[in-house]
């Protein structure tokens, strides 16, 4: 028989196949989760990865359906590395988030059934545990600073000691916080964003949160890429006296070449690289100097195998972890960075989700969050799966986040960068 040649050059040294490569998508919280399942020729031996790309996630269904399965069936699937280069370099045309987020389901999947081969937990065959339980933070808001800094109150209540706040202003276009439409009345679009308002109420809010939270929570803040490199110094020099754990995200990611500048001149730290779709741009950002926080959406950056390589890169370069994950991640790839974090010494902040009980139907072994900490799973993979009858009961959603994206404007009707 005609060995396929996209199949490995060498013999595997067992009978052990892939079998079948799927992508289950399902939309529990109104998110679209994109979940790749990789069935083998073992009964019951199968392998759950990440893929989602909640605004794409038709794209990534077809990019793993039509275009990855195919190259992968009759692999072995202990050939992880090669998997991963083999079907990143496939296309022709690499990275980006579709790609990226399918490749992620794939190599996610193949690390869950090694766990499972080997009867050990993923973060085991990453070299072990460095820490117990991985610190988190969790997104605190309102409409106004006094909601937000009682949202934030009621987390430090609950045993979280890094919070992330996020306070409403003017217009439709604030971000993390409730929308207040027509704040701008006289203005050709009076939904706008105004950048002036929020580098005034932004050190506001933080004054009031240290004087209700005090010194001992460490809080955040996310500007989320509408800031000019000047603008972003300006912002984080009036944030200095409330010493933030970091800022994030203060440009877009057109102009990540200008970080820097920004970071040398910012007297607090600077998270960025969620919207990367490139690993050799985040390591760009790790070795150039541009970040004191690397902030990846593992799925976007293609899964497991390419994030711990940056994660040893920000080891050796002094940079601190604090993978993405907010809602639109699945629980398997919410354990893939719990999973990291807790074999890292790289680690510095693990971003929370709680999710709710119908998500934990359907994911049984979803990893916990409690008292400010996640916790690894001890069973063998990622320790979660996937209940396909329940997941089917909540199908994709199309058009609300893309919609809002599409509609954050200034007063004078100019997009911004959502």
């Amino acid at each position: 028989m005609t060995v396929p040649e996209t199949q490995a050059p060498w013999a595997a040294r067992d009978d052990l196949r892939i079998t079948g490569v799927r992508a289950i998508v399902t939309a529990p919280e109104g998110v679209n989760l994109v979940v790749v399942r990789v069935d083998t020729n073992t009964a019951g031996l199968y392998g759950l990865g990440c893929a989602t790309f909640h605004q794409r996630f038709a794209a990534v269904v077809a990019a793993v359906d039509d275009h990855l399965a195919p190259l992968v069936a009759g692999r072995h699937p202990a050939d992880i590395t090669d998997i991963a280069r083999m079907l990143a370099f496939s296309g022709y045309w690499r990275e980006g988030p579709v790609l990226n987020a399918a490749l992620s389901g794939v190599d996610m999947a193949l690390w869950d059934i090694a766990g499972k081969r080997a009867g050990m937990p993923v973060h085991e065959l990453l070299g072990g545990r460095v820490r117990t339980a991985a610190p988190v933070y969790l997104h605190a808001n309102g409409g106004t600073v006094e909601a937000a800094v009682e949202d934030a109150a009621r987390y430090v209540a609950a045993g979280f000691r890094h919070v992330r706040l996020q306070a409403g202003q003017p217009g439709a276009g604030t971000y993390g916080a409730p929308a207040a439409p027509g704040g701008y009345p006289d203005a050709p679009h009076p939904g706008g964003w105004e950048v002036a308002r929020y580098l005034t109420d932004t050190p506001a809010l933080f004054a009031r949160a240290r004087e209700v939270l005090g010194d001992d929570v460490h809080l955040l803040h996310d500007v989320h890429n509408r800031l000019t490199p000047a603008q972003a110094v300006v912002l984080a020099r009036a944030l200095e006296p409330y010493r933030l754990f970091f800022l994030e995200d203060v440009v877009a990611p057109e102009h990540y070449d200008r970080l820097p500048e920004v970071r040398a001149a910012a007297p607090v730290p600077i998270a960025a690289g969620e919207l990367l779709g490139s690993v050799p741009e985040a390591a760009r950002l790790v070795g150039g100097g541009a970040v004191d926080f690397l902030r990846l959406h593992l799925s976007t950056v293609g899964g497991l195998t390419p994030a711990r390589k940056l994660a040893d890169l920000c080891e050796l370069s002094g940079v601190q972890t604090a993978w993405h994950a907010p809602a639109d991640q699945s629980p398997v790839g919410f354990a893939a960075n719990v999973a990291l974090d807790v074999s890292s010494p790289a680690f510095g902040i693990q971003e929370g989700h709680l999710y709710p009980d119908r998500v934990r139907e359907i994911f049984p072994g979803t990893p916990r969050v409690e008292a400010g900490y996640a916790w690894a799973s001890d069973a063998p993979g990622w320790g979660v799966d996937l209940d396909e009858r329940l997941a089917a009961a909540h199908p994709p959603v199309t058009g609300v986040f893309e919609r809002w994206a599409a509609r954050v404007r200034r007063p004078d009707g100019s997009l911004l960068t959502p």
